[in-house]
């Protein structure tokens, strides 16, 4: 991985009890996390509105609830 890549998407390592379906989980966390960041940033430059970030937010936690759910069955 470049260091550019590494500096936009950073990803750090899973310490806890290994399975597929944690490890799986700590990835979409991980991606959840970088993408409310870009969004809050977006929101404090002013180039979203706080509404329109609230409901990206909102739908980024919605699908990783959803990915916990289908992960879980």
């Amino acid at each position: 991985m470049s260091n550019i890549t590494k500096c936009l998407f950073p990803r750090s390592r899973y310490y806890g009890k290994f399975t597929p379906e944690n490890l799986i989980f700590n990835a979409n966390l991980q991606e959840f996390s970088h993408r409310v960041s870009i969004i809050s940033s977006l929101e404090t430059g002013g180039k979203i509105s706080s509404r329109e970030a609230y409901l990206q937010i909102a739908e980024l936690w919605q699908q990783l609830e959803r990915s916990k759910v289908d992960l879980l069955r």
